[in-house]
């Protein structure tokens, strides 16, 4: 339910709003984004899906069901979200959990909406619980209880809405509150892309940017990416530069070697904070167990940063592991940096000990 401050809200609320319409500077920006299914490389499963029930949608003259997209940075969210309305044939109003600080402000953006349009909120985890509670009648009866005036005199007003659907975003599903993540009829997750997906996303994205890429150069950068579309594209910009300083038309391998190596990045995508986090590790802690926090302040980073962007790539290649005492760096992790794994005293305890980590 809300108070009166939704009446003096739409203003803001379509200030933060982002409509299907681009302006010249969003073109030039995402002018890397495919605009259609079939542009979309990768997460086979999730489009296969995703085209019979917008297909069914469309059959039933009715609007797609709501949407969960979730999974690690960087792997298409938003861009599917813009794919499906442009499927559907509606309009897309884009906003993000942060950005809604009151209940009358997503009042505001689900009153403008039209027939059918979709609302796409980014970081949906981050919506405060007031603002949350908003959107329960929304999505399931399309209507919000609103309460006007206070005390005695405070009545409640019934507004339909007409009827949308709300694709959210989120890189920490379980920080979604039950209520709401069941309220999503179609939950899709995301996966890491494979070097091989990403070099066709890299040359897609060479001759979008009218450049020309050997094949071996698309595939030295996809390696590179961490399996994330988004560091592909950045550095394929990247190398670009390197390139057209030297005065190639075609980035060739050798390019892309010399710009990656510039960049401080090694053959499996590691930059200089991810070896300075397992070296940190190996040094200064003999390769752990060490706690998160600790960590966090022995490199210098914030340690949700470590927790969502170093540490899940990190995991994935098996350099680190997890242990109820905390971090422990694996015997990949010292192979991958030249480092002879030490021995340990017979009398320490097992890294896999039930103590508390100090995260």
């Amino acid at each position: 339910m809300l108070d009166d401050d939704f009446l003096n809200s739409e203003e803001t609320s379509e200030e933060r709003l982002i409509l299907s319409t681009r302006t010249e500077f969003d073109e030039v920006e995402n002018i890397l984004r495919p605009k259609s299914m079939e542009g979309y490389v990768g997460q086979e499963k999730v489009k296969s899906n995703l085209a019979v029930y917008m297909q069914a949608a469309k059959i039933r003259n009715e609007p797609l069901d709501h949407v969960l997209l979730y999974g690690p940075p960087g792997l298409g969210k938003t861009t599917l979200a813009h794919i499906i309305a442009n499927e559907m044939g509606v309009s897309i109003r884009v906003t993000s959990g942060p950005s809604i600080e009151k209940a009358g402000d997503l009042a505001a953006i689900l009153t403008n909406l039209n027939e059918g349009d979709v609302l796409f909120i980014d970081e949906i985890h981050r919506l405060n619980h007031t603002v949350e509670e908003i959107l329960y009648p929304a999505m399931e009866d399309y209507s919000l209880d609103i309460i006007i005036g206070k005390g005695p005199s405070a009545r409640t007003v019934q507004i339909p809405l007409k009827k949308f659907t709300l694709i959210g975003a989120t890189t920490r599903a379980g920080m979604l509150s039950s209520p709401l993540r069941d309220r999503f009829g179609v939950l899709c997750r995301l996966e890491m892309y494979t070097p091989e997906q990403l070099a066709e996303i890299v040359t897609r994205s060479a001759e979008v940017l009218g450049i020309g890429i050997e094949g071996q150069g698309a595939m030295e950068i996809a390696t590179r990416s961490r399996g994330t579309p988004r560091i592909a594209n950045r550095l394929l910009k990247r190398v670009r530069d390197f390139s057209s300083v030297l005065g190639h038309e075609t980035i060739t391998y050798g390019d892309a070697v010399i710009a990656l190596e510039k960049m401080e990045i090694d053959k499996l995508g590691l930059d200089n904070i991810d070896i300075s986090l397992l070296q940190s590790m190996i040094y200064k802690f003999g390769g752990g167990p060490v706690g998160l926090e600790t960590l966090a302040a022995t490199v210098n980073e914030d340690k949700n940063t470590i927790e969502d962007v170093y540490e899940p790539y990190l995991l994935q290649l098996g350099f680190i592991a997890r242990t109820p005492r905390g971090r422990v760096c694996t015997p990949k992790a010292y192979a991958h940096l030249g480092i002879k794994i030490p021995k340990k005293p017979k009398q320490q305890l097992s890294l896999f000990d039930d103590e508390n980590d100090d995260d």
